[in-house]
């Protein structure tokens, strides 16, 4: 495909990735001020847009109320100001799995660069817009990181998608040279970074998965709790659609919530206040219907959660022996350093996937919300490095009915190739002569 094309179409795929993530935010506060609001202020609906858009992509925001917001809602002075960073993050996610789709894209027709440039510059370029005509005197961001974050949680998805896809399924460039000096250097290595990113994907498809099965378990067996929450607000229905609309804007961080509290070390809900496997401690939390989950305390049978990890670990080992020893990639040093990228790999994956999925949620004790970064990646790495382990570096005959290495290695193939031959030699009414010793 021509150079132009596929910078124009990269570029068209931001701009829509843009405009999208902005209307979803537009539409529902548009018909709020419409309906909700008795004399609504248009011209605060576009900063109050932009600076949610801006949230979702992590970006800070510095709240401050006025003097005389304060009188009126009974709030103290301690509350004046804070910072909000626990972001909404199913705005980066829509953002990145487009930068994702638009990386494929640019690979696949075989200019890559030139279309990861393009959408770059056009993402930038409208992050940029939207900063710079949406100054909010209440709900301020630093324009600096307000153009960056969401032009990376673009750029960074989109490039490393366009890389893999190049390194998986180009046959010229660069990244397909590198590919072939690397696999042609030796046999016993050239499988190694295919499997460890594979083994990684297992890992982190595992995770995720139970971390969604564990915050729909906490929900479905807590969902009276969370309905007293709604009719505690005393919101109307459209405040209650608006009020859900933002808990599902959260549900990826709730995920990693889920995950953490899975592999261990759980989720703080504010200073003093932290909901683990190990034990349970919660205060006062804000009334925000989906919280009304947090389980007040926890069963010891919870700590078995940990072999969901290990057991991913060990899966993630089973495919990456079972290639290998299909591929001729045998010996210690392989399958160790196999063992040693699946656990860092998934431990550095899981430490970004728990910083997005942390931060400030208003001031005095919700000031630090969310897992551990580095604990929840300490434990992940710890317990798929285990798993992991167990079934790449046990003995050769140790687990031959888990992998099949070993009947694969013993099987002598001469009887085989005798029945195909004899198989053959009857088809055409022929009898194979004896063996000759």
């Amino acid at each position: 495909m021509h150079r132009l094309t596929v910078a124009l179409l990269a570029a068209v795929d931001s701009a829509v990735a843009a405009a999208v993530g902005v209307a979803v935010v537009l539409a529902p506060l548009t018909l709020l001020w419409v309906i909700g609001l008795a004399a609504p202020d248009w011209g605060a609906l576009w900063p109050a847009s932009a600076t949610i858009w801006q949230f979702g992509h992590l970006v800070p925001v510095d709240i401050s109320f006025t003097d005389d917001y304060l009188v009126a809602a009974g709030i103290s002075d301690e509350a004046a100001t804070f910072t909000l960073s626990l972001a909404p993050s199913a705005f980066a996610v829509f953002t990145a799995f487009a930068g994702v789709r638009s990386g494929i894209r640019a690979s696949r027709a075989e200019a890559w660069v030139t279309g990861a440039a393009s959408g770059i510059v056009v993402f930038t370029a409208a992050a940029t817009a939207i900063a710079l005509t949406s100054v909010n005197p209440i709900a301020a961001t630093g324009t600096l990181t307000a153009i960056a974050a969401p032009a990376l949680v673009y750029a960074v998805p989109l490039v490393t998608a366009a890389v893999v896809t190049e390194w998986r399924e180009s046959s010229e460039g660069p990244i397909a040279d590198l590919r072939d000096r690397i696999e042609g250097a030796s046999e016993r290595w050239r499988e190694i970074p295919g499997e460890v990113a594979r083994g990684i994907g297992i890992c982190m498809a595992a995770l995720v998965g139970a971390g969604a099965l564990a915050l729909t378990s906490a929900i479905a067996s807590r969902i009276g709790e969370i309905l007293a929450l709604y009719q505690s607000a005393h919101v109307d229905a459209l405040g209650a659609v608006m009020l859900t609309l933002g808990q599902f804007a959260y549900l990826p961080t709730l995920v990693v919530w889920g995950l953490s509290f899975v592999a261990g070390p759980g989720v703080g809900l504010g200073t003093g206040a932290t909901v683990a496997p190990g034990g349970t401690t919660v205060g006062v939390l804000p009334g925000i219907p989906v919280l009304g989950a947090v389980p007040e305390s926890t069963d010891s049978w919870l700590l078995m959660l940990v072999l969901v990890p290990i057991a991913a670990g060990a899966f993630a080992g089973w495919v990456a022996r079972s290639r290998l020893a299909s591929s001729g990639s045998e010996g210690w040093a392989p399958r160790i350093t196999a063992v040693a990228g699946i656990a860092a790999g998934s431990a550095g994956v899981t430490a970004l996937l728990a910083w997005v999925a942390s931060g400030s949620l208003g001031p005095g004790r919700l000031a630090d919300v969310g897992p551990d970064p580095g604990a929840v990646a300490l434990a992940v790495g710890g317990e798929v490095l285990v798993g992991a382990g167990i079934l790449l570096l046990s003995p050769r005959g140790a687990l031959a009915w888990m992998v099949g290495e070993e009947s694969s290695a013993r099987a002598d193939p001469a009887p085989a190739a005798e029945v195909a031959e004899t198989v053959d030699l009857g088809a055409r009414g022929e009898r194979a002569a004896p063996p000759v010793d």
